[in-house]
């Protein structure tokens, strides 16, 4: 093989070499992509599923008739006098033990249970509109929000204090994920079968999963605490996030609804413009490589071919 059969060689194994490394370095891009992007995508179908859910359970409840909806609220109007009575902290246990987690679902707030849900909550500082059900097992904490047993149903009243949890994390689903944005003065909203009550963050506590000190009833309050594990991604200790009940008004309620959704809008558009930003980098940038050397290899491939015309002169 002489010099100029050589460099068309060297010169077709660099073709092929550079095909190859792009190819590598897209699939790298894509995989790499695919991985940071995920948690976004899934969040966002089980949000639409969720709200599918939620708009199912408000269009059975207008279903059913008034005097059926009172006396579901009576028998859990009842059974929360029945826990005030009690107030047996005892009873309370973390809904993240082993034993709670492989629970079944909950029959005890079957009066409010339309479509398995007993109401959904909506979080408008976060984007939370999501379903909540009996009990913390994986199987409800998987796919919306619990309710604590032992604690009162979420009805409202006096001389209650219902505890929903859920969980922080998740690849699927943000639920209580950024529960410790909340601040106090923000409110959150809490539908059932009897309508929508509302209740304002007067508290924000870290305790030790055994600690149930701050889920109690308290005489003559209404309250609602939110509570999921924290630190995020180490779940040591537990997040309280309490609401004392306020006025329900459905155009505030809206109001930060819509303030919620602009701004993710915008934080979407902004999602979607690093992407591009990031692709139309990386491809420039493999572009000018692969320029770059193509070049050097012809300057290289025109030198020989002129040192073999000399020879040969």
């Amino acid at each position: 093989m002489d010099n100029k059969d050589k460099n068309f060689s060297t010169i077709n194994d660099y073709k092929k070499n550079s095909v190859f490394k792009t190819i590598i370095i897209s699939i790298v891009f894509i995989l790499g992509l695919g991985i940071f992007s995920f948690p976004i995508i899934s969040n966002l179908i089980y949000k639409n599923a969720a709200k599918r859910v939620v708009q199912n359970f408000d269009e059975e409840v207008n279903q059913i008739e008034d005097t059926e909806i009172s006396k579901k609220l009576n028998l859990a109007y009842s059974y929360n006098e029945y826990l005030f009575g009690a107030n047996n902290i005892s009873s309370l246990e973390d809904p993240y033990t082993q034993e709670k987690l492989s629970a079944g679902i909950e029959e005890y707030a079957k009066m409010l249970k339309v479509n398995e849900q007993i109401g959904s909550i909506i979080i408008p500082k976060i984007s939370i509109n999501d379903p909540i059900y009996a009990g913390t097992s994986e199987v409800v904490l998987q796919n919306g929000i619990g309710h604590l047993e032992g604690t009162s149903l979420p009805v409202g009243g006096k001389n209650t204090h219902t505890v929903l949890t859920g969980h922080r994390g998740l690849p699927t689903a943000k639920f209580f994920t950024e529960l410790d944005k909340l601040v106090v003065g923000d409110k959150f909203y809490i539908k059932n079968i009897g309508g929508t009550i509302a209740y304002e963050v007067d508290q924000i506590k870290v305790v030790e999963p055994t600690d149930f000190n701050d889920l109690v009833i308290t005489p003559n309050e209404d309250y609602c605490t939110l509570l999921t594990c924290t630190p995020y991604m180490i779940n040591s200790h537990r997040l309280l996030v309490r609401g004392h009940r306020i006025e329900y008004k459905e155009e505030v309620m809206n109001t930060e609804i819509e303030v919620s959704n602009t701004t993710n809008k915008n934080n979407k558009i902004l999602f979607a413009s690093i992407t591009l930003v990031i692709i139309i980098l990386i491809y420039t940038s493999s572009k000018y490589i692969k320029k770059r050397k193509g070049l050097k290899k012809k300057i290289v491939f025109t030198e020989d071919i002129n040192q073999e015309k000399e020879r040969l002169n």
